[in-house]
């Protein structure tokens, strides 16, 4: 009896460990099956991503190729505006208007342009560039056989930071009807100053003859007292217009001449200056103390100190018309010289020591030498 209750466990026991075994070779099939499947989608991934690489790498030297395209023509049409001088006719009909023409002014003072359309620059070269923080004017005309302009740019240009130049606009304004002058001066600028055209930091305009009245052709013609007075009259007119162009350009505007030099680093001085000043109810900012030279002006307010020289362009050089100004509009009536020379230090600030320093010895006046020197400089 014994005997077949133990057979009875073996058989058991012999059922058990074969239904085990099947088991475990059932999953161990199933897992290798699994396993099998696995690599499959790993290998088929594989190729998805190589497909994909492959593609990625054709799209690539697809892009690289159109942006070396659309380099090339940038390039292109960059270096046919660099070279072209373009006439800017007054091509305006009678019924057309120009909104915003800030020359407009000019025709309240001037009868003469009152029957022209559109009052604009003769000739530009550059970008006509807006949207900026600064715009530095710089009115030129022939010295006959001396010119400091190539040293002045030089100056200027050099001595921005990148950044700089891109948030600025330098503006030459030739502002001499002798073609000569000023196609040397283009000639000059386009082979000497290419990357600040071709970026659209510096511009170069020609001021139109009908510009100035007939009076000023006329005493050009008189003894040396009237050309001197001749020369000063348009030169304040070459400034007025000057500013004029700058003013829709800039928040700030900084008057320069064509024969100075400036300081390492001026521009980041002058920037760190204004952003730093506390106050909005500033007139002027000199950077220099010698006559027109490092004025800088707020944009918004430079067609009020036009209208004001326009009004007196006959009487006073502009240096001085720059004083007249600040009488008027901020000594009060009844008010002591003391008192508005308080003001006046307050709302016309000076920065020492000057950032710019005049070096030119032949005046734009024929046959006039002069040797001014700022002293703070």
């Amino acid at each position: 009896m014994r005997t077949k209750h133990v057979n009875v466990l073996i058989a058991l026991a012999a059922f058990v460990l074969f239904s085990f075994s099947c088991f475990c070779i059932s999953r161990m099939t199933q897992t290798s099956n699994q396993l099998i499947n696995c690599r499959n989608h790993i290998l088929e991934f594989k190729e998805k991503i190589l497909r994909l690489k492959n593609k990625t790498e054709r799209n690539r030297q697809e892009l690289i190729n159109a942006l070396s395209k659309m380099k090339y023509e940038m390039t292109q049409r960059e270096n046919t505006s660099t070279d072209l001088v373009e006439k800017k006719m007054n091509t305006l009909g009678k019924d057309e208007t120009v909104s915003n023409n800030t020359f407009e002014v000019l025709k309240f003072f001037f009868p003469h342009l009152r029957k022209v359309g559109r009052i604009y620059p003769d000739v530009i070269i550059g970008k006509e560039k807006t949207g900026v923080s600064f715009a530095l004017g710089i009115s030129t005309v022939s010295r006959g056989n001396q010119s400091y302009l190539k040293q002045t740019l030089n100056s200027v240009v050099s001595r921005m930071t990148l950044s700089e130049e891109k948030d600025s606009v330098v503006i030459v304004s030739v502002a001499d009807r002798n073609e000569d002058y000023l196609k040397s001066v283009v000639d000059m600028i386009t082979k000497r100053f290419k990357r600040q055209l071709k970026s659209g930091s510096l511009e170069v305009i020609s001021i139109p003859a009908f510009f100035y009245p007939n009076m000023l052709h006329i005493k050009q013609s008189t003894e040396d007292s009237g050309k001197l007075e001749s020369w000063r009259i348009k030169q304040v007119l070459d400034f007025c217009f000057l500013m004029l162009y700058a003013q829709p350009k800039a928040m700030y505007y900084l008057q320069l001449e064509d024969d100075i030099i400036a300081k390492k680093r001026y521009f980041t001085k002058i920037t760190d200056f204004v952003h730093n000043i506390t106050s909005n109810n500033w007139f002027y900012i000199e950077f220099s103390i010698l006559g027109f030279i490092g004025k800088l002006f707020k944009s918004e307010d430079l067609t009020d100190f036009v209208r004001f020289f326009l009004m007196f362009y006959k009487d006073k050089p502009i240096d001085l018309l720059l004083g007249d100004i600040f009488q008027v509009k901020m000594c009060n009536p009844g008010e002591t010289p003391e008192k508005c020379a308080e003001r006046n230090k307050q709302i016309r600030i000076r920065y020492k020591p000057s950032l710019f320093q005049h070096v030119g010895i032949q005046s734009s006046f024929s046959g006039r030498e002069q040797y001014s020197k700022d002293i703070y400089y």
